[in-house]
């Protein structure tokens, strides 16, 4: 969460989820109280603050709240919950375009800063007694796990054997998810009323959106379908990993792993299953868990991918069979996919367009630089030679374009005044080819 967890905060969850990891089966039954905490209420504020992020229906933005006093808009908060007045307001949704899919989009939901730091604080203290419970397959939203241990694990099960791949894909798992199925797995570890009632609100809480005429208008469709939780409050990430581990657990608990020697690896919506053999036997019992949970396979997404034969992509990375360049051997091992690199390529050629003619030279550099550093952080594994390469290519030119463009210089001058040692030495442009020697750089 990238800020400092005070001391009495961090000491409270470690707590929780001492006492919920050495006591598999204990329902907790005071925690509403914990959430109101002065200590608690504030670090939550602070979260929220430092993510930003659009205002909600209320259209209250952190300057409003700093105008009116964050320590008075908090203990008026605070007095809310205490004394259980406090009411979700609607959930703004908002359409974001899919990366990579033209013409598809997929429903954020945007609450109110008020409702995002009340969930903030019912977070801090439900993370530490779920984290408990969570399986160790899965990834996303949990801390010291990323999405790099979720792709080093694949490439592990690949490494050791399992290579007949599922690559599956639930059709708009979060906003499936049915909630009297996910108040039974909440309510397996909580037992306090008011915040099972507090979640409860949260899920069924109206949504907003702009319809075709630019008017809004309010649907009450999670509560109406009992399916639901909005992609974008603080509190869905974790619901999310908590209605999932009910399929993990219980492949597992069914003997699938073993009998069919298929392991799991998931992260967020998004799961492989890595087969020793027995694909489609185990796409087939996957398939009717699924229904069992109420949730549903997208069949036109959902396929089996035979290593070495055939590739798939997961997380952003490409898996299969790649040829050394030095020997020309083959070996298994995964690359950033295409589209990633196409997709910074893109991003690079957008932030040095005629519009942005106006920056200094280093402003230009230095944001390029994050852009481009933050990418291979997380592009760091594997066969990474050719994508840093194009990546790097592409840097140069299109700021060598951009810097011509801002002094007027025209053909091989440009070249000249602008060579790549001048862009790199004298200007600072990261080349990522050599970030490969020394990490610490890109980590920094």
């Amino acid at each position: 969460m990238g800020l400092a967890t005070p001391e009495t905060v961090g000491k409270l969850q470690t707590t929780l989820h001492a006492k919920a990891k050495n006591s598999p089966d204990y329902r907790f039954y005071t925690l509403y109280n914990k959430m109101y905490r002065s200590d608690v209420l504030t670090f939550a504020y602070r979260l929220c603050r430092a993510n930003g992020g659009a205002p909600g229906v209320d259209g209250q933005t952190f300057d409003d709240i700093k105008e009116y006093g964050v320590r008075r808009w908090l203990d008026e908060l605070a007095t809310e919950l205490r004394e259980k007045t406090y009411r979700p307001e609607a959930v703004r949704r908002v359409m974001i375009p899919k990366p990579g899919q033209k013409g598809r989009y997929r429903p954020l939901g945007i609450p109110t800063i008020k409702d995002r730091v009340v969930e903030t604080a019912a977070l801090l203290v439900l993370e530490p007694i779920f984290e408990a419970d969570l399986q160790p397959e899965q990834y996303a939203y949990r801390p010291k796990r990323s999405a790099l241990d979720a792709v080093e694990h694949v490439y592990s099960l690949l490494d050791r054997g399992y290579r007949e791949v599922i690559d599956a894909d639930l059709s708009g798992y979060f906003d499936t998810i049915p909630h009297h199925e996910l108040m039974k797995s909440v309510s397996r570890r909580i037992s306090d009323g008011q915040m099972l009632r507090l979640i409860k609100m949260w899920l069924e809480a109206p949504v907003e959106e702009l319809n075709e005429g630019g008017k809004r208008r309010r649907t009450t469709r999670n509560k109406d379908t009992g399916r639901g939780s909005p992609q974008g409050s603080p509190i869905s990430p974790l619901l999310a990993n908590l209605y999932l581990r009910r399929f993990i657990l219980g492949w597992k608990v069914l003997g699938h792993d073993k009998r069919l020697r298929a392991h799991i690896v998931n992260f967020a919506d998004d799961f492989v299953i890595c087969c020793h053999s027995n694909a489609e036997e185990a796409m087939a019992v996957m398939r009717t868990m699924m229904g069992k949970l109420k949730l549903t396979v997208n069949e036109e997404k959902t396929t089996i991918c035979r290593i070495p034969e055939e590739r798939f992509d997961f997380l952003g990375y490409t898996f299969g069979r790649y040829y050394s360049y030095r020997t020309g051997h083959p070996y298994i091992t995964m690359s950033p996919s295409k589209e990633k690199s196409r997709r910074l390529c893109r991003e690079i050629s957008r932030l040095t367009g005629r519009e942005w003619g106006w920056l200094d030279e280093k402003a230009q550099v230095a944001r390029l630089n994050r852009m481009i550093v933050g990418w291979s952080n997380y592009f760091s594994l594997g066969r990474i030679r050719r994508a840093y390469r194009n990546v790097d290519h592409h840097a140069v030119k299109r700021l060598r374009q951009w810097l011509c463009r801002k002094h007027k210089v025209r053909g091989q001058q440009g070249s000249s005044r602008f060579s790549d040692n001048y862009l790199h030495e004298q200007l600072g442009l990261v080349n990522i080819g050599m970030l490969r020697r020394n990490r610490s750089w890109a980590k920094a």
